[in-house]
């Protein structure tokens, strides 16, 4: 550990407050650097925060962790900074998945063998292609374990994806360019619309895109992670003790957090990020703050917008070749405990054979407070629902409040198939949109979740942490592993380990 005492580091400047820019800040100031993290939001966390209402709490994106296992990414980052882990209860079954015109879930269960015997009895003949998954699994968290830089942008980064390899990460090479449509047409099971629609609903949550864009070595992780001996967990409280925690950390090891600042723009000097402007929200005020090295905790399309004219035009290209991302409808419910069937797993997800706005292809992602979890007083409860959809009708509508309103009333018809949901048992009803995320989180169009999973943008082909401008990183679900509070840990970690191999 740095001598506190002493002259401290160089100065890293951190854009954005979410887990991923907490992470990289608090671990900095932990090796002595001196930090300042500017947010311009209320409350740190980002897409992983909460907001109250009526005694309620509800997670504003995500709702579930991975990575709290002893060895994995929460719980090595928080043994560094010196800080208990939060108190959480697994998801077992992580997801209880819904199929069109079906009553009883497909659930995904923590205990591998619990697993192995619900996909037997719910998807026959599809064994080897879940042997695949979990070989690659296998492979692919022991090579991500060992701290790989994804992609590499010099021989620094080279040597630690390098030093990662072993004999059995070989065994991923052969499927790099592979889709989980590939691997689903060799095992002759490209036709097994049932197991499809299964994949299609739980690669979404977290690729983005359906089984037939997912690059399979992305999914095999998100296929498995959800069992044993990792597995989803369900903090108590609220996902806010994350950011919470990091932010304890950070302010204990000297490091400074303004929020309610907006950075308007990353200054360029001689191709080095060199300051960053900054707006006081309330004051107005607006200064350049000078900076050794700058991590932006922000998506790719947000960086570019902060560079301006600055920003490399190769990379400018790049982003706005992507396809587009997406954006999520959330409405928020506090019911009466009534409203809950019994035995409700934490996370359920459904995908319905109707018509109206929800989206094409009418899937909900569903999360369900359990009693004493801190979410709900006593014989309350909290339900959050959410479905991808495209953020240009979100700013393109006409009337926008009549979509707001027309969503809410379809989300609230479509769950009441499982809960009991009646104006006796609804106390709070709320929603969010592309332009809600926009305005709280500041992510270019309200798009969450990253840039997709697809072959061109996972892994070796995705963006860099580094940038091509000199002391400017990129951290964050645009980057390698990805979306999820895990996946921009990951991120942060490896941003940290190259400034210090910068040695500023």
């Amino acid at each position: 550990m740095p001598d506190r005492v002493g002259e401290r580091k160089s100065r890293i400047i951190v854009i954005g407050a979410g887990i991923g820019g907490l992470t990289a800040a608090a671990l900095l100031a932990q090796r002595g650097y001196n930090v300042l993290t500017l947010d311009q939001a209320i409350a740190p966390g980002g897409c992983a925060s909460t907001f109250k209402r009526q005694g309620f709490t509800f997670d504003v994106g995500a709702t579930q962790v991975a990575g709290l296992e002893a060895g994995g990414i929460h719980h090595r980052i928080f043994s560094e900074l010196g800080i208990n882990l939060p108190e959480a209860t697994p998801c077992d079954p992580a997801c209880a998945v819904y199929l069109p015109g079906e009553n009883t879930p497909i659930n995904v269960w923590r205990d591998p063998d619990k697993w192995h015997e619900e996909r037997l009895r719910q998807f026959p003949g599809s064994e080897p292609f879940w042997q695949l998954i979990a070989a690659l699994f296998n492979a692919s968290w022991k090579f991500q374990g060992r701290d790989p830089v994804l992609p590499p942008r010099n021989v620094w980064d080279l040597l630690q994806l390098v030093k990662a390899v072993r004999s059995g990460t070989l065994i991923t090479v052969p499927y790099t360019l592979f889709t989980v449509g590939d691997a689903l047409n060799a095992y002759k099971l490209g036709n097994d619309r049932r197991l499809r629609t299964f994949l299609d609903l739980q690669l979404k949550l977290y690729s983005q895109v359906d089984a037939q864009e997912t690059a399979l070595l992305y999914a095999a992780t998100a296929l498995s992670v959800s069992q044993e001996p990792q597995g989803l967990f369900h903090l108590q409280g609220s996902m806010q003790v994350l950011s919470d925690r990091l932010v304890t950390a950070f302010t204990r090891d000297g490091g400074k957090l303004l929020m309610r600042h907006t950075v308007e723009r990353i200054d360029v000097v001689n191709g080095k990020a060199h300051a960053v402007v900054i707006r006081n929200q309330k004051t107005g005020e607006v200064w350049t703050e000078p900076a050794d090295g700058v991590i932006a905790n922000v998506t790719v399309q947000n960086l570019v917008q902060l560079l301006g004219d600055q920003v490399h035009i190769g990379y400018k290209q790049r982003v706005e070749k992507l396809p587009p991302a997406s954006g999520a409808f959330v409405v928020y419910l506090g019911v009466d405990e009534s409203a809950i069937p019994p035995n409700c797993p934490p996370h359920l997800q459904f995908m319905y054979n109707a018509s109206g706005p929800i989206g094409e292809n009418n899937s909900l992602f569903v999360s369900v407070s359990h009693p004493g979890d801190g979410r709900a007083p006593t014989g309350k409860a909290t339900i959050i629902a959410s479905t991808f959809v495209d953020p240009e009708q979100w700013w393109q509508s006409e009337d926008y409040e009549a979509l707001k309103q027309q969503y809410t009333k379809e989300a609230i018809s479509l769950l009441s198939r499982f809960f009991y949901l009646k104006p006796e048992t609804i106390i709070h009803v709320e929603a969010a949109t592309p332009r809600t995320f926009a305005h709280y989180t500041a992510r270019s169009r309200g798009i969450v979740g990253g840039i997709g999973q697809r072959i061109p943008t996972f892994g070796p082909f995705g963006f860099a942490n580094r940038t091509p401008i000199k002391h400017l990183w990129l951290t964050g679900d645009s980057t390698h592993p990805g979306e999820g509070t895990a996946g921009v840990s990951y991120s942060a970690l490896t941003v940290v380990r190259q400034i210090e191999a910068e040695k500023l």
